[in-house]
């Protein structure tokens, strides 16, 4: 029953949307980008106070030729990210919508069980996003310290070129979160299935271009930056 509700909502939710769809792009994106470039400053941040790893890498395009495997291997990293976040957000419809539905159908121990699940599903999702900002925060930065080291320039140089592609495929990964939190914030949870749709929809050919311009485009911009690369 609670599926069948839920698919019900989410048709409505984007017929709605279809005719009208600025306002809910506007702010999705917004709040996806937001989520970026908090993670871009972070990754800066870190990336600056953490010690470099000396041990050599292997850049694709500036040490060899980047492939498909490479563009593949780019799409895949960053559909995991994609996918993270657009589970948190079918959990928040779960949580805002699917609980409360379910526990009118039940008495007893069941019942309480699906009335007091509630907050523990919301801790899950905030659990879920809090260890991915964290967590690609702390990784990216290290990655972007030892790389820095390794281009002979600053972290801030480096991310300066990386800001073109990585502001278009952060931004992609967590409009599924720019969702939840607009849910949130309306009490809007029945219309978390149909955005986490809609978002994941929008996300996948961003995440097409940020990684052909990571592959291709990027490596040009290390050669003029670093004074180490030919």
């Amino acid at each position: 029953m609670a599926l069948a509700q839920g698919m019900r909502e989410t048709r409505g939710a984007l017929a709605e949307w279809r005719e009208n769809p600025r306002p809910v792009l506007r702010a999705w994106f917004q709040g996806g980008f937001a989520f970026a470039f908090a993670l871009l400053s972070a990754v800066l941040i870190v990336s600056t106070i953490v010690q470099p790893d000396f041990t050599p890498l292997s850049i694709p395009g500036v040490d060899y030729p980047a492939d498909l495997g490479d563009y593949l291997a780019v799409i895949f990293r960053n559909g995991l990210v994609l996918a993270l976040h657009g589970v948190a957000c079918i959990a928040g419809f779960i949580a805002g919508s699917s609980l409360p539905l379910q526990a009118q159908h039940m008495t007893g121990w069941k019942r309480v069980i699906h009335e007091r699940a509630r907050p523990f599903a919301f801790a899950w999702v905030v659990g879920v996003t809090g260890f991915s900002l964290v967590t690609q925060a702390y990784i990216l930065g290290s990655t972007g310290s030892q790389l820095a080291e390794y281009l002979d320039i600053s972290p801030a140089t480096l991310v300066l070129t990386v800001a073109p592609h990585a502001l278009v495929e952060l931004t992609a990964v967590f409009l599924p979160l720019a969702a939840w939190t607009m849910a949130s914030r309306r009490g809007e949870w029945s219309n978390l299935l149909a955005a986490t749709v809609a978002t994941v929809a929008l996300a996948l050919p961003m995440l097409f271009v940020a990684a052909a311009w990571e592959s291709l485009v990027w490596p040009d911009l290390l050669r003029m930056a670093s004074p180490v690369l030919p």
